[in-house]
């Protein structure tokens, strides 16, 4: 564990455990989140590539302009 993990473990564990819990589960919760993104990602893999080449070849053919924001 690192330090940096070590001292904010330290500081929460002089919370209630009411605020302990909170905080808990929102790490559980960001843990998973981050869990469930490497895996959409690593099965889309192979679609994002072909999306990437279908882009690349409008860009080469002229089909594609410059994104304005301020018209979105």
């Amino acid at each position: 564990m690192t330090e940096l993990l070590e001292k904010a473990f330290a500081e929460a564990s002089k919370l209630s455990e009411l605020e302990q819990n909170i905080i808990a589960n929102w790490i559980l919760a960001e843990l998973a989140s981050e869990e469930r993104w490497e895996k959409a990602f690593a099965s889309s893999e192979d679609i994002l590539g072909q999306l990437a080449d279908e882009a690349l070849d409008e860009y080469h053919q002229g089909k594609t302009q410059k994104l304005n924001p301020n018209t979105l």
